[in-house]
């Protein structure tokens, strides 16, 4: 009972994704109908130019326009089943193109931290296989499923126009096909959740070990791995042959009863012919028609898997889709006001976060950043630095108190709006795949030529241009292969360079260059960024200048503010970790 309480939200799930689609499915399924009422018709023509041909010893002259008309038929079913793949198949791939567009939307609207909290791998087989299983089942499975009902009734209304006592006989075989299919189900069902999950830890598992390469290799263990992996493979396998094998039984079992069942008919039918009972025509009739009656059902039983298939990767794609975007602020809900700001002016109220499941973050942090100025962050590492600045991107919203951008409140601001006034340079740049001028023009597509070599001179990315074989069109491989992880950094500054962003965030962006290069870059950013407001986050404390503006994080919380110079000078927080960075 509890097993079909969990899987009927899916089946309706599964239904309301047609409805956008139903177009396409109705066409497929009215071809469908209309191929069986000419398969009907067709069988009728048979039945009657045999009788007439053999009873009635009609010639070749009297029988050629219903000879000729049996290829015309043949021609109409042939296109009318041609039609309705194509429809069904159309209504399934409209539905997979737009789910995985909801899908992919509402992870850019969870924003970065949702990608942390999962395994990309999973993340990839959920939204690339398991979207990909619903297109058979749409195609295939659902039409078949009204196939089952629509067309087994057509036959059996021809059949008792032409013999009643045959359509009772096929009225009481129908229903052992559908028994045993709900029989065989229940085992098929659970042997293809099992490898829907094993297909999804397969997936986390090989993107987390070709991530991980480097390390495997240098800690030997990349053989194990590939053990590892070979063995979670072959348990696929086995649970795939598993469900086939139910598959395929149920087919045959299906089959076996079809089969008794026309044999069955066969026989009364004999013996009524011989008794004067009933017709040659009528009796070769509903012998035509006999197997067309159980087809359907025989061929939804094939197709089954498909829709246990279905199930279980819609089941996870409802999870993703229930999932929770950035929570807004109820008294901001359905309000994105727009933003054009020249400056702009950052402030903190009483802000706290935790995420689902974890402790607090940030405990009732207040913090003002003027417009034009600088500020930095300092802190231990898990003290909430981070945190936010995903705050300030918009990524997650507080969980208490506010963020004011200009005294507006953030979660009333338009997101899109909002991120167009941030210039950001993570600690570690990403380099999507693709040239490096493809990389840079990420930050602003539109740029001019005078503006992009000026930020290549400014942040020291012209000398990478000069060594690159093919300048700024030089491909670049998945994750910077090709660069340094100062060069890469490099990238990233000039991307939020050309951004031309009036608020400024850096997480430590020096933090893989050279102390010399680290300085320059420094004195350039400092006269970048003159008039924009910066927060920044410093890993090592030495870079922070005397004269800086810091606010350092414990626990939490802000626990003390100040120019960096006095607090060295005092026996304060920022002091304290400023020695023990030097130290280390």
């Amino acid at each position: 009972m509890t097993h079909r309480k969990t899987r009927s939200p899916t089946l309706r799930w599964l239904g309301e994704q047609l409805k956008p689609a139903r177009r396409h499915f109705m066409q497929g399924i009215g071809a469908g109908v209309l191929q069986s009422l000419l398969m009907c018709l067709a069988a009728w023509l048979i039945a009657h130019l045999l009788d007439r041909a053999i009873f009635g010893h009609a010639g070749l002259r009297q029988l050629w326009p219903l000879l000729g008309a049996l290829p015309l038929l043949a021609l109409a079913r042939g296109g009318l089943t041609l039609m309705q793949r194509r429809a069904t198949f159309a209504a399934g791939a409209s539905i997979s193109h737009r789910l995985r567009q909801s899908l992919e939307q509402r992870m850019r609207d969870r924003g970065p931290s949702a990608s942390q909290e999962s395994s990309s791998g999973d993340t990839v087989t959920r939204l690339v296989d398991g979207v990909d299983m619903l297109v058979p089942y749409y195609a295939g499975y659902l039409p078949q499923a009204v196939f089952a009902v629509a067309i087994p009734a057509i036959v059996l209304l021809a059949v008792l126009s032409a013999d009643a006592w045959s359509a009772i006989v096929l009225m009481v075989a129908a229903p052992l096909l559908p028994v045993f299919m709900l029989l065989a189900g229940k085992a098929a069902e659970q042997a293809s959740q099992k490898r829907w999950l094993r297909l999804r830890r397969m997936g986390a598992q090989f993107m987390d070990a070709l991530s991980g390469l480097t390390t495997l290799r240098l800690y030997r263990a990349a053989e194990r791995q590939a053990r590892s992996l070979a063995s979670t493979g072959e348990a696929y396998r086995r649970e795939t042959m598993a469900v086939l094998r139910i598959a395929f039984l149920s087919a045959l079992v299906l089959e076996f009863f079809a089969t008794i069942s026309i044999a069955v008919l066969a026989v009364l039918i004999g013996f009524r012919l011989m008794w004067g009972q009933i017709t040659f025509e009528h009796g070769l009739f509903v012998l035509l028609l006999a197997p067309e009656f159980f087809q359907p059902l025989r061929m939804l039983g094939t197709q089954r898997h498909r829709r246990m298939d279905a199930v279980a990767a819609a089941t996870d794609l409802m999870a993703l889709l229930a999932e929770a975007p950035i929570a807004s602020n109820p008294s901001c809900a359905g309000v994105h006001k727009p933003i054009k700001a020249q400056r702009v002016t950052v402030s903190f109220e009483h802000v706290g976060f935790g995420y689902d499941g974890q402790r607090e973050v940030l405990h009732d942090v207040d913090l003002a950043i003027e417009a034009g100025t600088r500020l930095t962050l300092v802190g231990a590492t898990g003290s909430g630095k981070s945190t936010l600045l995903t705050l300030l991107m918009g990524f997650a919203q507080p969980r208490t108190g506010r963020l004011r951008i200009n005294g507006e409140d953030l979660a009333a601001l338009d997101p899109d709006a909002w991120r167009a006034h941030i210039a950001w340079v993570p600690q570690r740049a990403h380099i999507f795949h693709g040239t490096l001028r493809d990389n840079l023009l990420i930050a602003a597509p539109n740029v001019d030529r005078f503006t992009l070599e000026h930020a290549l001179h400014a942040t020291g990315l012209i000398d990478v241009v000069a060594r690159l074989p093919r300048g700024l069109d030089t491909p670049l491989g998945e994750r910077g292969a090709g660069l340094s992880g100062g060069e890469r950094q490099r990238v990233a500054l000039a991307r939020a360079w050309l951004r031309r962003a009036p608020l400024w965030l850096l997480d430590e962006p020096w933090q893989h260059l050279d102390q010399a290069s680290a300085a320059r870059l420094e004195h350039a950013l400092r006269r970048r960024t003159q008039s924009c407001t910066v927060l920044r986050i410093a890993h090592r404390l030495q870079t922070v200048a005397d004269d800086e503006r810091v606010a350092v994080l414990a626990d939490g919380r802000i626990v003390e503010t100040g120019v960096a110079g006095r607090l060295r000078a005092s026996n304060s927080l920022f002091a304290q970790l400023a020695a023990q960075d030097h130290a280390a």
